[in-house]
């Protein structure tokens, strides 16, 4: 079985899963921050209309993926964005990235919750034994 890009939710309480799923840890994360994006919004309505470069640094995967998903969530706070195209590149710091979004539009982008904050709850980044790559955690809406 190979392993696909993709992202899913999972249920946690009153809050929202978000995993990522790639054959290499940047992969994964890319696909967390798909899924990141979808619940918020349909990420097929958001279109990469600009760029923004971004770098974040953490001691291990597991904190750069919450610095990684709460930086977004700040970016799109802050800018009154959403994003839906991530590049990412892992260093011995930490990872740099360039996203691509647009500016909210209430009418076709519908946003359903705001996203305050990704936790430390159900916070996992592993490779399976098949290569795949997870990137999982809990997100406070």
């Amino acid at each position: 079985m190979t392993c696909g890009a993709h992202w899913e939710h999972f249920p946690h309480q009153a809050d929202i899963g978000v995993r990522g799923f790639g054959p290499s840890q940047a992969q994964a994360f890319a696909q967390a921050a798909l899924a990141l994006t979808a619940v918020i919004t349909e990420p097929r309505q958001v279109l990469p209309r600009q760029s923004l470069s971004l770098c974040f640094e953490a001691p291990d995967p597991e904190l750069l993926l919450v610095e990684w998903l709460n930086g977004l969530i700040f970016e799109m706070a802050t800018r009154h964005w959403l994003f839906s195209r991530f590049e990412l590149r892992l260093t011995a710091q930490g990872l740099e990235a360039i996203v691509w979004g647009e500016a909210v539009d209430l009418t076709r982008h519908q946003p359903a919750v705001e996203v305050k904050g990704a936790t430390f709850t159900e916070l996992a980044v592993q490779e399976d034994e098949e290569g795949c790559w997870v990137a999982q955690c809990v997100v406070d809406v």
